[in-house]
């Protein structure tokens, strides 16, 4: 069957549902229904939800990332945000938050964001670095 799911958020998941018909008799029922549900296990059948529209993207995006410059881009991007965060609490001795509500927390982490990043441009500037990536990108 086909059905529509929406999110809290208002995102509208579609999804496709399997479910077998002919599951009573089998042998094979416990080790292919692993859910830890209180129904008894005679009463349970075998149910796989599709997103297709999901998969779809989710192929385009591997095979975008698999490419030679997706490769490139991937080498070239930081891959942990902790030291960011470190050096954001050491360096600039941001321990906490000035303001209280959801949107002036956002503006002042904004600030921070373009402050760390000014900061990381002019020391890339002081060692002439500037227009330079760890690995070359394709051209």
């Amino acid at each position: 069957r086909y059905q529509e799911i929406k999110t809290s958020t208002g995102y509208v998941s579609e999804k496709t549902i399997y479910e077998c018909s002919a599951c009573k008799g089998c042998p094979r029922k416990a080790e292919c229904i692993r859910s830890k549900s209180k129904t008894p296990l005679e009463e349970r059948s075998k149910r796989i939800e599709v997103a297709k529209y999901f998969n779809e993207k989710r192929d385009s995006m591997e095979s975008k990332i698999m490419t030679g410059e997706g490769k490139q881009l991937r080498m070239n991007r930081s891959i942990q945000a902790e030291g960011v965060f470190a050096y954001v609490k050491t360096d600039l001795s941001f321990r906490r938050f000035l303001t209280k509500g959801i949107k002036k927390v956002g503006a002042e982490w904004t600030l921070l964001a373009m402050a760390y990043n000014i900061l990381r441009m002019h020391h890339k500037g002081q060692n002439g670095r500037l227009g330079t990536h760890l690995y070359s990108l394709a051209a």
